[in-house]
């Protein structure tokens, strides 16, 4: 077993979408960023790279290569996926927290779950996503940014 952990952060700007596990937010800003800015799978990404001991998004995906420039993070998280499987890792379990006063992110959250799980390929019950605010405090309270934190732990194939 490995377990990585991930973390993100972008802040919040007008004239993008709100975009977080791959899921539209309504919302009158969205996240800063050279992708889409996805910050919850931006923090997954990490996480899952962390555990394989690869780096991190930065070093995979610079951006400062236009072929990411507005990329899809989903898109982006199935390579991971595919690095995975090339070191014969699979999903034991994920757990992700997202930081934001606004918007409530509760109600997207199953929507997420299944987004990340489908491009994973894991059930999933392998996928725990939490949100909170941070009562006011900081950038995330503030209204400036929103974060994401993540931990998973990888299990080696056995073939």
């Amino acid at each position: 077993m490995k377990v990585g952990i991930g973390y993100d952060v972008h802040a919040l700007t007008e004239n993008r979408k709100l975009i977080i596990g791959g899921v539209i937010i309504p919302y009158e800003k969205g996240l800063q960023g050279h992708s889409d800015a996805d910050v919850l799978i931006h923090a997954i990404m990490d996480s899952l790279l962390g555990a394989m001991g690869k780096g991190d998004i930065g070093k995979l995906f610079p951006d400062t290569d236009n072929r990411y420039k507005d990329a899809d993070s989903r898109v982006l998280l199935r390579k991971v996926y595919e690095l995975m499987r090339e070191n014969k890792f699979t999903v034991g379990n994920i757990d992700a927290v997202i930081i934001a006063q606004k918007p409530k992110i509760s109600p997207f959250i199953d929507e997420m779950k299944d987004n990340i799980a489908n491009d994973l390929e894991t059930d999933i019950s392998n996928i725990n996503i939490k949100a909170t605010t941070s009562e006011r405090l900081g950038f995330e309270g503030r209204g400036e940014g929103i974060a994401a934190q993540c931990i998973s732990l990888l299990e080696t194939k056995e073939n």
